[in-house]
């Protein structure tokens, strides 16, 4: 019996323009590919690194996902500031090359009504960041409990211990909010966000190229979750957030998708 597939949930892809980190200069994926078929990873869902000019990096990662679709997904990254009154086209233009979700960053700016109107008549999952700002996260998820919100790092990649904690009582009570493992280092943190909000709102993520996903995923298997809880964090939750998308992707794509991804 053929294994479930394994998916990152969380991995950037292209070239930035703040050069501040790694994180707005170079998302480049050659050492990446390499280290995720170690991991023994199958898919891969890309997003921008942080730049001025999201449309520009979007189309980047879309080039990346049309050339190889059995490799990759993708998530269009939007700046609630500078692409206000814009999101909605640019989300479609990136449809349009079968992306299959929304990345909003803190470092760009609070979430905004725009933006989750617009996934929600897209039906699109929203990731994201907001740098363990849970007040946010809670009237964001509350304001729009049709809207799939995945909330990267247990809230805070810098290991705010408050905030990941607060926001664990916020997965476990609130339907429409999800997380990623990427980056979280307080493991007992994680261990009791699967063991109390459950394995069905867990996505594994790397935060690729940046960090290594072979340690990453090494934390999943370190859970000793069971074989069905497992599969889904590990792939099975991802494929779950985005099958609306992906099933209306374009016809060219959509005809990649094996039986092993169109679940």
């Amino acid at each position: 019996m053929r294994r479930p597939p394994i998916i990152d949930a969380h991995c950037h892809a292209g070239l930035g323009d703040g050069f501040t980190g790694p994180w707005d200069t170079d998302a480049s994926l050659g050492k990446y590919r390499q280290r995720a078929v170690e991991a023994g990873i199958d898919r891969t869902v890309l997003l921008a690194p942080l730049t001025s000019d999201y449309r520009s990096a979007n189309q980047a990662v879309g080039a990346m996902v049309t050339a190889e679709p059995r490799r990759y997904l993708g998530f269009a990254f939007v700046n609630p500031v500078t692409d206000r009154g814009r999101v909605g086209a640019m989300v479609d233009e990136a449809r349009a090359w079968g992306a299959c979700g929304i990345k909003v960053h803190w470092r760009d700016g609070r979430i905004t009504r725009e933006v989750a109107e617009v996934a929600l008549r897209r039906d699109l999952p929203i990731l994201y960041d907001p740098a363990g700002d849970t007040a946010t996260v809670e009237m964001a998820a509350t304001s729009y409990p049709g809207v799939a919100w995945i909330i990267p790092h247990l809230s805070s990649f810098s290991d705010d211990w408050k905030a990941q904690i607060a926001f664990v009582d916020q997965l476990v009570r609130l339907p429409n909010l999800f997380t990623d493992t990427a980056g979280v280092r307080y493991f007992d943190v994680l261990a009791d966000a699967v063991r109390r909000a459950g394995p069905d709102k867990v996505l594994f993520g790397s935060d690729g190229p940046f960090l290594h996903p072979l340690v990453e995923i090494s934390k999943i298997h370190a859970l000793h979750l069971p074989p069905a809880d497992a599969a889904l964090v590990l792939g099975g939750n991802l494929l779950r957030l985005t099958r609306s998308a992906r099933r209306s992707a374009p016809p060219y794509l959509a005809a990649t998708q094996n039986r092993r991804y169109a679940r």
